[in-house]
């Protein structure tokens, strides 16, 4: 059985582009009999506030996307990251690193298409008696090696990246003491049984390095979708700062079946300018139909 999740941070109301991810991954369980999971990812408790997350199960519901089942918020599986990060370092996978935000961000330093500074392994080398001078707490990285990690996206059809080459050694707890996404994602997959994930595109690099944590694991990888962002007519990614698009605006103004036709017009599903339910629109879904170039979206 498919066992997809949505997994939303709390740092804002959801948006038209975190309904069109949490759309899509609601039809494809649905239309194939699955079950869905939701999960709040709350790592950072200064940036997601619980109101949001009450936000959040309201205005899936309103939009009639319900879930199955709820993980626990990341915030309560410290523990578990805890012991993941012990096992990593047991294993000498992982190092300090005292490098600073600006230092990686320096314009000598490489950098992936997308901007992300490569890290260049600076802290990985350093001696006992160096790391004992350093006047502040590290961050911790993870080792990578230097080999082609290749999957076959739902959507955007093959992807290969050299962890070595496009990453670099990865961060997976900031100095805070804080667990990164890129840990805690897959833990939490791994830990609710998840068999699918669909996402926005924009996590598509990321993927590589999360199939190196499922290896290092001993866990199956999910299938993934990474599916086309949303953009405005001015060529700006949908955010949770367009207040506009944000469903405490959206509520005031339309039905669920206006909001859901709209985004079922773009997933190639309905002609545009029609309205339909989430279970009317499950009954049409084919992954065939949903574009994989990033939309643009004009209003309902």
């Amino acid at each position: 059985m498919t066992v997809g999740r949505f997994a939303p941070t709390p740092s804002g109301r959801m948006h038209l582009g975190n309904v069109w991810s949490a759309l899509l991954a609601w039809l494809s369980v649905r239309s194939s009999g699955g079950e869905l999971v939701l999960r709040i990812e709350n790592l950072d408790p200064l940036r997601c506030p619980d109101e949001y997350a009450i936000l959040i199960r309201d205005d899936l519901l309103w939009l009639g996307l319900d879930w199955d089942r709820e993980q626990p918020p990341q915030q309560e599986r410290t523990a578990a990251y805890d012991e993941i990060f012990h096992m990593l370092e047991s294993r000498g996978l992982l190092y300090p690193c005292y490098c600073s935000r600006a230092g990686l961000h320096a314009a000598s330093a490489p950098h992936a298409a997308d901007g992300r500074p490569i890290y260049a392994g600076t802290c990985r080398s350093l001696t006992p008696e160096q790391r004992a001078a350093q006047k502040k707490l590290p961050a911790w990285r993870l080792q990578v090696p230097d080999r082609e990690y290749s999957f076959t996206d739902g959507v955007q059809g093959p992807f290969s990246e050299n962890l070595a080459r496009d990453w670099g050694d990865f961060s997976i707890r900031r100095p805070d003491g804080i667990y990164a996404y890129q840990l805690a994602v897959v833990a939490d997959d791994a830990a609710g049984g998840i068999t699918e994930v669909v996402r926005g595109r924009d996590l598509l690099a990321s993927t590589p390095c999360q199939l190196y944590l499922y290896e290092l694991l001993n866990a199956a990888p999910p299938a993934f979708y990474h599916v086309p962002l949303l953009s405005a007519p001015d060529g700006r990614r949908l955010s949770k700062r367009d207040l506009d698009r944000d469903m405490g605006a959206l509520r005031a103004r339309y039905r669920p079946e206006e909001v859901l036709g709209a985004l079922g017009a773009l997933a190639g599903l309905i002609p545009k300018g029609e309205s339909a339910s989430a279970k009317e629109l499950a009954a049409l879904f084919s992954w065939d139909q949903v574009p994989k170039e990033d939309l643009v979206f004009s209003g309902l």
